[in-house]
């Protein structure tokens, strides 16, 4: 069974590995992007018993002529994902697809063998495309917003009958034609998971009708309030279109001995050493091509989009992060991916000290049978952040 639905109550998932990392940064340790930390981190997450390892898709950096940025750095995923497949053994491992660079008929057969490959590990994290100077480069202009949800919903029926029809089949929609379809080997399982992160009203009807698994970006600062955006979300799609739906999030993890030293060395590197052309390129491009949130409410955000793409903060201590982690999973969040700026300590800090604490709280089981750590206090399930 893919791990996506195993029976811990919260997953765990690397994010960003494939490039430079989640971070916006200048500071002198931030990684560059490099196949062999792909490697050491994700086979680190598979023994920690994590759920999944997802890189990103990205074709070219955020500021403009500037063609050797980091921010552009990255590998192709699903030449990665193939790699991570064939060294890791129980994790599962996505790729990312920005819609309009990849034909159906090309997204199709790269899935499924990278789902061979991984023994019937693999999802699929879908994308509609709103990178204007990505997209220009493969001459597909930037569609209308709600325009691109129709391509993209297009584009996965096409792969969806790819992986189960076993005739050849004529598609004739508004965006592809396919004749004489079809795609072998089938994939493993019965179909692949799929991911989508829908921040408008839009994105969110599509993912609570075609994914299964919905991304978001965590508005909220209470538990409260958590669990509304995460309640409006479920309901809807539970209304709408019938389906229960699981809702993920990502996040940027600081962990040190002190409260006040985690917060120290998170204004330090996402502050101090913001990247500020790479943090500026980004937010202008959001504001101009999506509907992720109100302006005013990015501006707000400024600091952890520079930290990590808009992802909840988890930082302090070992318990702060474990206590952040269980409200989050009390509001309704059922996976995160984690993210750092150093991957191979953060990853060996979290699974020393927090894994316990999660699993002291109910929310993960030993990894492998096994056990992760020395044991922690029971988590206040009352805790707000």
């Amino acid at each position: 069974m893919n791990p996506l639905f195993g029976d811990n109550r919260l997953k765990l998932g690397l994010f960003c590995t494939n490039g430079p990392g989640a971070a916006q940064t200048l500071i002198p340790e931030a990684p560059t992007t490099s196949w062999q930390m792909s490697v050491r981190t994700a086979q680190a997450a598979d023994r920690a018993g994590f759920e999944a390892v997802v890189p990103f898709a990205r074709w070219k950096g955020y500021p403009e002529n500037q063609p050797t940025h980091r921010s552009g750095v990255v590998l192709d995923p699903f030449t990665w994902a193939a790699g991570i497949a064939a060294v890791t053994e129980k994790i599962a491992v996505f790729a990312t697809s920005h819609a309009p660079t990849l034909h159906p008929i090309v997204a199709a057969k790269q899935a499924a063998t990278v789902d061979h490959i991984s023994s019937g590990r693999f999802g699929l994290n879908v994308v509609g495309g709103w990178n204007k100077p990505e997209l220009e480069m493969f001459g597909a202009p930037l569609r209308e917003h709600d325009e691109r949800y129709d391509h993209l919903a297009e584009w996965l029926q096409v792969i969806r009958r790819l992986w189960s029809e076993e005739e050849e089949f004529d598609f004739h929609g508004s965006f592809f034609d396919v004749v004489g379809g079809v795609s072998a080997p089938k994939p493993v399982q019965p179909t692949i998971p799929i991911m989508n992160a829908g921040g408008s009203p839009r994105g969110m009807r599509f993912a609570a009708e075609h994914a299964d698994v919905c991304f978001i970006i965590v508005h909220g600062q209470t538990g409260a309030e958590i669990a509304d955006q995460i309640g409006t979300y479920k309901e809807m799609a539970r209304a709408e279109f019938g389906r229960d739906v699981r809702v993920w999030t990502h996040t940027v993890v600081v962990q040190r001995d002190t409260d006040a030293a985690a917060q120290d060395y998170l204004r330090r590197f996402s502050v101090d050493y913001e990247d500020t052309v790479s943090v500026d390129a980004w937010m202008r491009l959001q504001g101009a091509n999506t509907q992720l949130m109100p302006p005013e409410v990015m501006q707000g955000m400024r600091q952890r989009f520079a930290a990590g793409a808009g992802g909840f903060p988890l930082i302090g201590t070992a318990d702060t992060i474990a206590e952040r982690l269980h409200t989050l999973s009390a509001a309704g969040i059922e996976g995160v991916l984690l993210t750092w700026v150093d991957y191979d300590t953060g990853i060996s800090d979290f699974t020393r000290e927090v894994l316990p604490r999660l699993e002291s709280a109910g929310l993960r089981s030993p990894a492998h049978g096994g056990t992760t750590g020395v044991a922690a206090a029971p988590i206040d399930a009352k805790v707000s952040i």
